[in-house]
């Protein structure tokens, strides 16, 4: 497309039936607006194939050889730590790394995979969990195709992958096996009213995780409870309200927590010692991710290789690495597709007691 005719905001806004304002707003991510006018303006976007201006000048450091690595949150460990995986395994590789957020906006996601298009880096590296449902599979398939097209990789780092004929690399991690052997870990230690907080339908990696904790009851001849299994957003203010209500309810029926994750653990067990309950001496708990603060609440967690998958999203991009053979494990979700997967391991601290003979 030549600059002369270029599509431009006002061709987005005339479109969109907004203003040209409205539409940098929405594109700016900065300011407030409703819910169906964004949907109008990313819509127009979608099919104007627009790329903005504005932020491709900030990005202009994606030159061809650049690895842009995209998540939700930097302030969320999990995502920091892979991110710095990248980077430092982009500058051993001799590129530019660049990391962008979304904060969960799949509108502003969509805006940054498309200027990064247009700037040819080099890989771009989607990183976190993700509800799968026809409107992500196109989006993803529309994402991988358009970078493909331009020259660049598009690698699905802990998220399920796209199927056969989508340009697309993968590299995972072992979700359900550690969620699997830290269950089995609370039984062993004779625990069998496990509670397990952090249950949020949908979501691959929270799918994955209980899908983990259920095959563990099953092997052990615990029948699973539905009541205990209970919903919570993946932080710690969520697993701390969460815990709230439930011993708000009653007395626990529990003598274990198995948490989403560290953050959900580390709420929880605020919630806890409010409630004048002693870890592990009243409940056990243990966490998943291995990130802070679960050191310093002495956490019995699942250890995931954060460094290694950042490092090893890069040499997939880069061609330094091979995906694996075809897989269909629980993190798919899309048939068959060539994945990378790293293991897990537990890492046992103070949090879990073993319990007496029934």
């Amino acid at each position: 497309m030549t600059a002369s005719n270029r599509v431009t905001i006002r061709d987005v806004a005339k479109r969109a039936g907004v203003s040209v304002a409205t539409v940098s707003r929405v594109l700016g991510g900065e300011y407030p607006v409703l819910a169906a006018t964004r949907n109008k303006v990313v819509r127009a976007v979608r099919e104007l194939d627009y790329v903005p201006n504005a932020h491709a000048r900030a990005l202009s450091a994606a030159r061809p050889g650049a690895i842009a690595i995209v998540v939700n949150s930097v302030a969320v460990p999990y995502y920091a730590l892979i991110a710095q995986g990248v980077e430092e395994q982009a500058a051993q590789e001799g590129r530019l790394s660049l990391i962008c957020t979304t904060g969960g906006d799949t509108g502003r996601e969509l805006s940054i995979v498309r200027l990064l298009r247009e700037q040819r880096a080099e890989a771009v590296i989607l990183v976190g969990s993700v509800v799968v449902d026809d409107e992500y599979r196109e989006r993803m398939t529309e994402y991988a195709h358009a970078l493909a097209a331009a020259g660049s990789r598009l690698v699905l780092c802990g998220r399920p992958p796209l199927g056969e004929g989508v340009p697309a690399l993968v590299v995972g991690f072992d979700n359900t096996g550690g969620a699997h052997a830290v269950t089995a870990h609370l039984l062993s230690a004779g625990h069998r009213r496990i509670l397990y907080l952090g249950l949020r339908p949908g979501h691959t990696t929270s799918d994955s995780r209980v899908a983990g904790y259920r095959a563990a009851l099953a092997e052990h001849g615990v029948p699973a409870d539905p009541d205990l299994e209970v919903e919570a957003e993946f932080d710690r203010e969520a697993g701390y309200a969460a815990m709230r209500r439930r011993l708000a309810a009653g007395p626990p029926s529990f003598t274990a927590v198995f948490a989403g994750n560290d953050l959900v653990a580390a709420g929880a067990i605020q919630a806890l010692r409010e409630h004048g309950l002693r870890v592990p001496d009243d409940i056990s708990i243990v966490g998943y991710d291995d990130v802070p603060p679960a050191q310093d609440l002495d956490l019995t967690t699942v250890h995931l290789p954060h460094d290694e998958l950042g490092r090893t999203a890069v040499r997939l991009a880069l061609g330094r690495l091979t995906p694996g053979p075809p897989s269909s494990g629980p993190m798919d979700g899309a048939g068959s597709a060539r994945v990378l997967t790293l293991g897990t391991h537990i890492v046992v601290r103070g949090s879990v007691r073993r319990l007496g003979p029934r």
